[in-house]
């Protein structure tokens, strides 16, 4: 097992550079640059032609963006090693520092989605499974159906209508995630603020989840139980609790681990639309906000620690099924 985890930890060096290579080719291969965008700014600030175009200049030889593209993925490459990813062509602010203020957010928002989705989506598809077609099983599937058919960005407008706008009911905040001077009342009330802020974005985050998790659970559990032994199992006199959630649970996790493995990078990217909707100043937010002005630092600082926590969560992913199952092995000698 170690030696199988040292070898993978090998292997995400090429493949983190590749990625690292696409990421920057793509940046900086897509139309217009910071450069370009001040330019178009100063021309329609009535500036005249000459000016604008020294503001060009200028601004390439500010962000080195006047040297060929390999020096600059170098250059970029030697500063990203000691995480050192410059700073922001936006504000000129370290990008570490503006991520580092976005990330708790994310986490917070995202932790909570993630382990309501689980906590509720997983006993729901082992429960349908165990009684497929029934009426439950039916009841379920429809609603889950209608839940996974809703688009968020339409569920999150019209939740901020009905309990937010005041038109209907005005129970719930719906913009940012703590309210104006909020930050001096006592830490528990602080605390009760955030809640209450986070209501209305989470409940966008979480319904569609459940759709697909409880679905792709019961997929999972069905195939299980209808295995030869699971049946042993029920003939040795087992009762059918001990069946299914010792031999049937346990097995049904497997493919689950799979989508975990997806769940690091989630936690840092967070949800772009939900959190432009509601102005939450999270991590998905500074991305799009990110490539619209074209701040390639933050950009490829964002892509990065992405691709850096994909490779580690499949990794993890790898080690779980071990946990899971001793059975699975990634050792020839112990195969």
């Amino acid at each position: 097992m170690a030696s199988y985890v040292l070898k993978r930890l090998l292997l995400m060096i090429p493949t983190l550079l590749g990625i690292i290579v696409i990421t920057f080719a793509v940046v900086h291969l897509a139309p217009g640059d910071p450069a370009t965008l001040m330019s178009q700014s100063a021309e329609s600030s009535s500036m005249n032609e000459g000016s604008a175009k020294s503001i060009v200049e200028e601004t390439k030889k500010l962000y080195g963006l006047d040297k060929p593209l390999p020096v600059q993925f170098l250059r970029w490459v030697q500063r990203a090693v000691t995480l050192d990813f410059g700073n922001s062509y936006r504000d000129h602010r370290p990008v570490m520092e503006k991520i580092w203020e976005a990330l708790p957010i994310t986490l917070l928002l995202n932790i909570i989605t993630i382990f309501i989705i689980y906590i509720i989506s997983v006993p729901l598809g082992i429960y349908t499974a165990v009684k497929p077609r029934g009426v439950a099983d039916r009841v379920v599937s429809v609603v889950l159906l209608v839940f996974y058919s809703l688009p968020s960005f339409w569920v999150a407008i019209m939740l901020m209508v009905i309990f937010g706008s005041g038109d209907y009911l005005n129970w719930l905040p719906i913009t940012g995630i703590l309210s104006h001077g909020a930050d001096k009342l006592p830490w528990y009330e602080i605390v009760m603020n955030i809640s209450w802020h986070l209501i209305l974005p989470i409940v966008c985050l979480t319904y569609g989840g459940f759709a697909f998790l409880s679905r792709f659970t019961r997929a999972s559990m069905l195939e299980v139980i209808r295995q030869d032994y699971i049946r042993t199992a029920r003939a040795k006199g087992l009762s059918e609790w001990r069946v299914i959630m010792k031999h049937g649970v346990r097995n049904a996790l497997i493919p689950i681990l799979t989508l975990m493995g997806t769940l690091l990078p989630a936690l840092l990217g967070g949800s772009v639309i939900i959190e432009q909707i509601f102005s939450i100043p999270g991590m998905g937010r500074l991305g799009f906000e990110s490539i619209l002005s074209r701040d390639y630092p933050v950009i490829m600082a964002i892509a990065t620690i992405s691709a850096m926590l994909t490779l580690v969560s499949i990794l993890l992913s790898d080690v779980m099924y071990k946990v899971v199952d001793p059975r699975i092995t990634f050792d020839k000698r112990e195969g």
